[in-house]
């Protein structure tokens, strides 16, 4: 009897332990994603079902992904915090303020892309960023606290002075970017200016009447990586399977994207429905600045400016701080 028991416990802990994988983690992640270029990996890994494929080599089971599109990195956030999603791809700066608001508890896994921002306008006086007047709009997605406003502030300081840093914030409007380049083409709204980035930014200067003013890849002096996937720390620390799935879903869609552009642009717009030809896209994909990669780039220069006036109550000393582990190895700027 004595044996038999020990038999008996012996085959519940092996059963046990080949359960545990499956039944350890997760039974679903959700995702929210933006529209726009940069988000190309997450539309990938979404389309080729990638998420699920590292998942199941994990051994993890049948687990549900399930993807949402927000045009707002605001309501991504709050999605977030709230619990209803379970990783957000939003700029470095929506990252930095979650981050900031629930006392590090929200870091980013790693980033997805990034692409230089341009500030277009259709007024033909604005040549430069003290050429605006109080008579002119710029649609940002989120005033005061998004990449493209958090940009515009650095680059007014930079060009107008310390006490120029916010002169413009009172003629910025919140405006989704596909919205916003209606509003600029239709030439009878008062948004005359739009801080986007690809592939809207190329739809607009399609226009002759529109002209860059600002490239945010000057004032960054690099690449700078404004889509960023970011998520609970508690969530990734209970699913660190789940987590490495994820991350290793958005290396495969950076893979395929590297090594042959044309076939992700094909699936990328079979999946969007924009209204590109699939050689347009790949050269958008190959201008200088675009980057896919996992690797987070210009984050702690928009870290230093939040500090620095006052939108962050904590101060990161490094890009680390508010990057989970798994991409502390990395040439992170």
């Amino acid at each position: 009897m004595p044996f038999l028991r020990r038999a008996v416990g012996a085959l519940a802990v092996a059963l046990g332990l080949a359960a545990s994988p499956a039944n350890a983690e997760t039974g679903e992640v959700r995702f929210t994603r933006q529209p726009g270029l940069i988000y190309m990996p997450m539309v990938l890994a979404e389309q080729q079902r990638l998420v699920e494929k590292h998942v199941a080599s994990a051994g993890l089971g049948d687990v549900k992904v399930s993807w949402v599109t927000l045009t707002s990195g605001g309501a991504s956030v709050d999605a977030l915090i709230s619990g209803n999603v379970d990783f957000v791809t939003s700029g470095a700066t929506n990252l930095l303020l979650a981050w900031d608001r629930t006392r590090g508890e929200v870091k980013g896994l790693a980033a997805s892309a990034g692409a230089p921002m341009l500030l277009v306008t259709r007024n033909p006086a604005v040549k430069t960023l003290a050429d605006f007047s109080a008579k002119d709009r710029i649609a940002v997605p989120t005033v005061k606290v998004s990449a493209q406003a958090v940009m515009l502030q650095i680059a007014a300081e930079r060009q107008l002075g310390e006490a120029g840093r916010n002169k413009l914030d009172p003629i910025t409007i919140q405006l989704g970017h596909p919205d916003a380049v209606g509003a600029l083409l239709g030439g009878t709204s008062e948004v005359n200016s739009h801080f986007s980035l690809p592939p809207y930014q190329q739809i607009e200067l399609k226009d002759p009447k529109i002209h860059v003013v600002l490239n945010s890849y000057d004032v960054v002096g690099g690449p700078l990586s404004n889509a960023i996937v970011f998520g609970r720390g508690k969530f990734m620390d209970q699913n660190p399977k789940t987590t490495a799935a994820v991350l290793a879903a958005i290396e495969e869609a950076n893979a395929l994207i590297r090594d042959d552009p044309k076939r992700a642009a094909e699936l990328y717009l079979g999946a969007t429905k924009e209204k590109f030809e699939p050689d347009e896209l790949v050269a958008m994909m190959k201008q200088p600045g675009v980057v896919f990669s996992t690797t987070p780039y210009g984050t702690m220069l928009q870290a230093d400016h939040l500090a620095k006036a006052g939108v962050l109550k904590n101060r990161p000393k490094e890009w680390k701080d508010f990057f989970y582990k798994a991409v502390h190895g990395q040439p992170g700027t």
